[in-house]
């Protein structure tokens, strides 16, 4: 595998960025069920929220060199930040509850995380701003924490 390859697997996930419609959703849902995974085997949310930072960085490597040979600032084929942004926003789904309800949670995390991450308000919008593979990374990034900010206080609220 050469270093191009590497880079362009990891960038569109494994070429999920090239379908024809709606790459990003495709993504987020991808890693609903890999985030699902990563907790009910080790119970713990923090290292899902480490596993989406650690993919953060491993992407905006990915997508500075990808966007590079496009030659575009945010290539549409670049759908590893939907993964990070994703997992971010599935850390903070509380891990005590039912298998239903844990369902219902994760569903309101991709919503949440998927209207921040197409409709962009600030701070999200000011994130898609930085330069190269970051700005391409930190949009949803921001997007994911937005998300997770929102479960986090439903939960304290006992609303979810």
């Amino acid at each position: 595998m050469t270093l191009r390859s590497t880079y362009n697997a990891i960038a569109t996930v494994f070429g999920v960025g090239r379908l024809p419609v709606a790459p990003g959703t495709a993504a987020s849902v991808i890693a609903l069920p890999i985030a699902w995974l990563i907790v009910a085997l080790t119970g713990s949310p923090f290292l899902l929220l480490f596993a989406g930072l650690l993919v953060n960085a491993i992407g905006a490597w990915a997508c500075e060199l990808y966007s590079r040979d496009k030659g575009e600032k945010d290539p549409s084929e670049c759908v590893i930040d939907e993964v990070a942004g994703q997992w971010i926003a599935c850390a903070f789904i509380p891990t005590h509850s039912t298998f239903g309800h844990t369902l219902l949670c994760y569903a309101l995390a991709f919503v949440l995380f998927r209207v921040f991450d197409i409709l962009k308000p600030w701070p999200i919008s000011a994130a898609e701003r930085l330069p190269g593979g970051i700005g391409i990374m930190a949009d949803d990034f921001v997007a994911g924490l937005a998300a997770g900010a929102i479960i986090a206080v439903l939960a304290h609220l006992g609303l979810v």
